[in-house]
């Protein structure tokens, strides 16, 4: 047994540090891979971009919140981290109360090259939020936490080796549907995107820039062409530019 959580140990940690992009759902920034350097929009213009966006979409997603769902929290807070060493990051979280937050990094807001990506990034973080993932990844997350514990403990596993196949579980269920998870958070993205007047035809070309994850074992995001492929697809299935 020891064997076993050792192998996917080593597993996991290959996946974990070479799948974190720059746009994620999460209650932390994941670091952005190293890649070639973006000419995205000055500080001054990122500010004044992010404010126009935000009155946009904001409601916009609120309102998708609400026609979508049943009980649940749709009143977005939209933010920018203070923290001007953050990485190159946008991610959806939850406060206390439950309600939906976004945060970009000012980094992040520097990679971005117009409003259209903007758009596009904000509104993907709202699908998040929509789709349910958080609470989705959290169910995973116990469910694998319970599966292999529950494995080492009938194999005869010391306390130490169940608890630490508890972690374990719980880290590769939560990755488990996380690549799925961002495919559905961008074609409702694309939608979002779209009824807030933005083009996601252009928000989409954010994605040529991103350094590309592949198809990495239990990696947290898609291939770029796969999720460029559903833009695209979403776009055509509704008549969208």
């Amino acid at each position: 047994m020891r064997r076993v959580l050792l192998m996917m140990g080593c597993a996991l940690t290959m996946g974990l540090t070479a799948c974190d992009t720059a746009v994620d759902s999460g209650s932390a920034p994941a670091a952005r891979p190293s890649g070639p350097p973006v000419q995205g929009m000055s500080p001054a213009e990122g500010r004044s971009a992010f404010a126009a966006v935000t009155r946009v979409v904001e409601p916009v997603s609120e309102r998708e919140c609400r026609a979508r769902t049943e009980g649940l929290n749709c009143d977005f807070l939209i933010r920018i981290d203070p923290d001007p060493n953050a990485p190159p990051n946008a991610y959806q979280s939850q406060d206390r109360s439950g309600r939906p937050v976004i945060t970009f990094t000012q980094r992040m807001l520097g990679q971005i090259a117009n409003r259209d990506e903007l758009a596009f990034v904000m509104s993907h973080e709202a699908a998040h939020h929509i789709r349910g993932h958080l609470a989705r990844k959290r169910q995973s997350a116990v469910a694998g936490s319970i599966l292999l514990a529950g494995l080492a403990s009938v194999s005869g596993a010391s306390a130490a080796d169940v608890a630490r196949a508890q972690d374990l579980g719980a880290v590769v269920g939560a990755r488990t549907y996380s690549k799925n998870f961002e495919l559905e958070a961008d074609e409702l993205g694309t939608i979002i995107t779209h009824k807030a007047g933005y083009r996601p035809s252009v928000g989409v070309k954010f994605f040529y820039r991103l350094p590309d994850p592949g198809d990495r074992f239990l990696g947290s995001h898609p291939a770029n062409p796969d999720r460029v492929r559903v833009v695209n697809q979403t776009i055509q299935k509704y008549n969208l530019n």
